[in-house]
């Protein structure tokens, strides 16, 4: 693994590649309360696919990109963060892939600069506006998302250090929920991390564009925080090629506890967008 360190206006994202230098690029990021880590499990298939894989340790998370203000990690910010990942690697076009936190950014780099993304992976989270419908109009979604007003307060950065986080972490190995306590136990982290829910907002669909890149969707059915209405309704605010994949018996953590399934959904899935030379072979 290569370590690399970014810089995104006045931050700097720490990042892992591997993989051979003139692959096609795919960005593995992460989501809440993960690092890079997470995917442990994924880039070293990838990169022996022939991929050039980078894994960011997102904003709040890198020791140099841990900004004070909540407005610092509104949804804008950590678009930009993602497209200036892509400008300091000179890539045109990458294939995004991104579970939970990193999974919402994705779909919105997929929105916003659609030039960017090559083809892109959600994991676990459904399209913006479909997860938005299914909090109007789907009461266990509601109940699923009830955890996102706790976190708002301003004890909720001791109640999880203090023990709550164990029972967000169900269903995740031990070594990595210990990986991901370490760095969480660091001065102001757990504040940063969770400033991701606090900064979000409506407005944050404000100007979303169409989804055009081939994109697949991957939902498992022991998903504690995000349920089926979503996960089912995706597909209608796809305009691209869509795949819509189930796990079944699987949690939250998907690239965790699944990582072969999701490599080989991956590998299929990149597969078809590059073509052995590199040629869309998705019908559009």
């Amino acid at each position: 693994m290569e370590r690399l360190r970014i810089p995104t206006g006045d931050l700097v994202l720490d990042a892992l590649a591997t993989g051979p230098a003139d692959g096609p690029v795919v960005l593995l990021l992460h989501g809440f309360p993960q690092t890079s880590w997470s995917w442990r499990g994924v880039w070293p298939a990838l990169a022996e696919a022939g991929y050039r894989v980078v894994v960011p340790d997102l904003r709040g998370y890198s020791p140099d990109a841990r900004p004070e203000p909540v407005e610092a990690y509104r949804m804008v910010h950590l678009v930009d963060d993602v497209v200036a990942v892509l400008d300091h690697l000179d890539v045109a076009r990458a294939d995004v892939v991104g579970h939970d936190w990193g999974a919402g950014i994705a779909w919105q780099v997929a929105g916003r600069h659609p030039d960017r993304v090559r083809s892109l992976t959600a994991v676990s989270v459904p399209h913006p506006v479909a997860f938005v419908e299914a909090l109007r109009t789907d009461p266990d979604q509601r109940a699923r998302s009830r955890y996102m007003k706790d976190w708002l307060q301003p004890d909720a950065e001791q109640a999880l250090l203090a023990g709550s986080l164990s029972e967000v972490f169900g269903g995740v190995p031990e070594v990595d929920a210990e990986h991901y306590l370490e760095v969480l136990r660091q001065p102001g982290v757990m504040g940063k991390a969770l400033a991701y829910y606090r900064a979000q907002s409506l407005a944050d669909l404000d100007g979303f564009g169409t989804i055009t890149a081939p994109t697949l969707h991957v939902w498992s059915d022991g998903d504690h925080a995000l349920g089926p209405a979503a996960a089912r309704a995706t597909g209608s605010h796809v305009d691209g090629p869509y795949r819509f994949e189930l796990l079944e018996g699987v949690s939250h953590w998907i690239p965790e506890q699944a990582a072969d399934r999701l490599v080989a959904l991956l590998l299929e899935h990149l597969g078809g967008v590059q073509g052995e030379a590199g040629t869309v072979l998705y019908d559009t």
